[in-house]
């Protein structure tokens, strides 16, 4: 399944029910290589992600997610993980940039994601095996959805986007 960018953007949802089905291998390799070529500051790539395919480590990794066990029944979860000492400044940023990249080319394939910010750091760092100094900036599950959710209503134009100057509205032409 391919679909345009625009279109994948547009259709992206927040999926927290999956079939057990596997996701192949190649199309892993797509959606990693996707966060690979995320931009950077200074294309500085100041990330790491832990892809998590054992069934026993996804339970325990959804479980450090405050409970979140849905998490466990997508085919892989993968953690982004700042790291400081390349980019003090980015190193929070760029992982989530990478990992939006991740989400939006597993949708255009497919699969369904969620972005997961409610999380203990240190129960993750311990599952996952993560070094202390590392920051893990947030995680999403990757698998075959089991739902299809409406979209959620958002704010209009008017309350989000200003012209030229805070608060300034657009003209009509």
């Amino acid at each position: 399944m391919s679909k345009n960018t625009i279109g994948t953007i547009m259709e992206r949802r927040s999926i927290r029910n999956y079939r057990p089905d596997p996701i192949p291998e190649e199309h892993v390799e797509q959606i990693l290589e996707a966060g690979r070529q995320a931009p950077s500051a200074g294309n500085r790539q100041p990330w790491h992600f832990v892809v998590v395919r054992d069934p026993e480590l996804r339970k325990k990794t959804a479980q450090a997610c405050h409970g979140q066990t849905w998490m466990a029944d997508a085919a892989l979860i993968v953690a982004a993980i700042g790291r400081p000492e390349i980019s003090e400044k980015w190193h929070l940023i760029d992982p989530a940039i990478a990992l939006q990249t991740m989400i939006l080319a597993a949708h255009s394939l497919g699969y369904g994601t969620c972005w997961i910010g409610s999380f203990d750091e240190a129960e993750v760092k311990e599952v996952l095996g993560i070094p202390e100094e590392l920051k893990i900036v947030c995680l999403t599950p990757v698998g075959v959805p089991d739902v299809s959710p409406e979209a959620r209503p958002r704010k209009p134009q008017e309350e989000i986007f200003s012209f030229d100057t805070f608060g300034k509205q657009r003209r009509s032409l």
